[in-house]
């Protein structure tokens, strides 16, 4: 079995109190079987208090309720209660395993770090792109994708990662990486793999790019659900930014972690338009961009009904359409 990590992956740290935010505020934490039985049989106080917070959802989910927008094990040191009073293997899974992402498609897994965590989003936004570190082990299992458009989906990624780090302007190469998933996706459905003609796609780019709505892209994410007053704010008061390193890495991470999703469902287009339209929304909110895309982050990845709306706009919403964010690109 394939293992490919992130090269960040094995090096991450919590910076713990330092952090600018955290993990454990406004969102609810999920709590595994294991954990809620070690929780309810634990002895004393902590164990008194763990039993009172702890609660099933709507969907059956054991969670942690929120106090004051706040896990009520995050004590006022924003250290956590459990942690320190039992380590870090009595935490939740969610809570042990947060910011690593694992994506396990049966003979292969792919391990990388969410970027709503404030100093994996740092790390991943502001260093040079490198390759994934990959390493066979014995194991696994039978996958139960198409091998052949998995297989497509890899070739196709690395070439992506390849336009993806062309020596030209931020605009320039997320115009390309937008037209070569197009190209990617006919291979997808079936055609012969042909060569990919940057120039060429360049002037299709401008021919086809037509006057963007800034407003309307923003419009669109304010309708969504939203976690934090700080986003509901960044997105009443955007002030557009220049292209920069770090927004083209929030495209490099973006393909590293939807790319290969598309075996799913044969659709790599609408996931490609949700890392491209990202990139757009980050450059319009302005501020600092890894500041930027670690809330957009937080707001969006990290909300599966977000992301399974972005996907749904890829197709049904006019400010997804492909001339019009080929113009937000292009700046027409």
């Amino acid at each position: 079995m394939l293992i490919r990590k992130n090269r960040f992956f094995d090096s991450f740290r919590c910076i713990a109190q330092r952090c600018p935010d955290s993990c454990c505020k406004e969102w609810d934490v999920q709590v595994d079987e294991e954990s809620a039985r070690l929780y309810q049989n634990l002895p004393g106080a902590l164990g008194d208090e763990l039993r009172r917070v702890m609660t099933r959802n709507e969907d059956g989910d054991t969670i942690f309720t929120i106090e004051n927008r706040r896990c009520p094990m995050w004590r006022e040191d924003s250290l956590c209660r459990i942690q320190a009073e039992l380590g870090h293997d009595a935490l939740c899974k969610t809570c042990r395993d947060y910011p690593r992402l694992k994506h396990d498609y049966g003979d292969f897994v792919e391990y990388t770090l969410e970027l709503s965590c404030p100093e994996a989003a740092r790390i991943l936004l502001t260093s040079p792109w490198e390759d994934a570190i990959v390493q066979e082990i014995p194991g696994g299992e039978a996958p139960e994708y198409d091998r052949e458009a998995m297989d497509i989906l890899l070739r196709t990624r690395e070439n992506m990662y390849s336009i993806l780090s062309l020596d030209l302007p931020v605009e320039t190469v997320l115009t390309l990486g937008y037209l070569y998933a197009f190209h990617a996706q006919a291979q997808l459905d079936g055609g012969e793999e042909t060569p990919f003609d940057i120039d060429s796609a360049l002037v299709f780019a401008r021919d086809m790019a037509k006057a963007g709505n800034e407003s309307a892209l923003v419009d669109f994410y304010k309708a969504l659900e939203i976690l934090t007053p700080n986003w509901r704010n960044r997105l009443a008061n955007p002030s557009p930014a220049p292209w920069s390193e770090p927004i083209l890495n929030l495209a490099r991470c973006g393909v590293e972690r939807y790319w290969l999703q598309a075996v799913s469902d044969y659709d790599l287009i609408c996931r490609v338009k949700m890392v491209i339209a990202s990139c757009l929304l980050v450059k319009t909110l302005g501020g600092d961009p890894v500041e930027t895309a670690q809330i957009y982050a937080k707001e969006i990845e990290n909300n599966a009904d977000n992301v399974d709306a972005i996907l749904d706009a890829a197709y049904e919403n006019p400010a997804f359409t492909d001339d019009k964010l080929l113009g937000l690109l292009l700046g027409v």
